[in-house]
């Protein structure tokens, strides 16, 4: 049986990405063996972030792998990130196929997309 445990989030920049998601994340990270490594806790599944020799620049194909961070408090969380001035590429929406959900999406600084979504399976509706 396998089990998914981490993603590791190449950047040729890896101290701005580790600062800006502990911005996100709201807590420091846990580095390993320097600075350009580090990573985060995320409700017992690692977001790992490090440099890579051959990611260069901003990410080419952003949708290609887009990541979660569940919340109950999308409208919430979505104001907050956004008022720290990170780039939206999607207000938060119900999705046709799960109108019981929120998802908002936002870039990194190098690019690459994240999404705020509503836990799936419950209501989350906001008057």
């Amino acid at each position: 049986m396998l089990h998914l445990n981490s993603i590791l989030l190449s950047s040729d920049n890896p101290k701005r990405l580790i600062q800006f998601y502990a911005k996100v994340l709201g807590r420091k990270s846990t580095s390993w063996g320097d600075d350009e490594w580090g990573g985060f806790d995320v409700g017992g599944f690692w977001l790992t972030i490090g440099p890579h020799d051959k990611v260069k620049g901003q990410s080419k194909e952003p949708e290609r792998m887009i990541f979660n961070f569940e919340t109950t408090e999308v409208p919430e969380e979505f104001q907050r990130i956004k008022d720290m001035g990170v780039e939206v590429i999607a207000e938060p929406y119900r999705p046709g196929e799960a109108p019981d959900m929120w998802i908002a999406t936002f870039a990194d600084p190098d690019g690459n997309y994240f999404q705020l979504m509503s836990p799936m399976g419950q209501d989350m509706s906001v008057n």
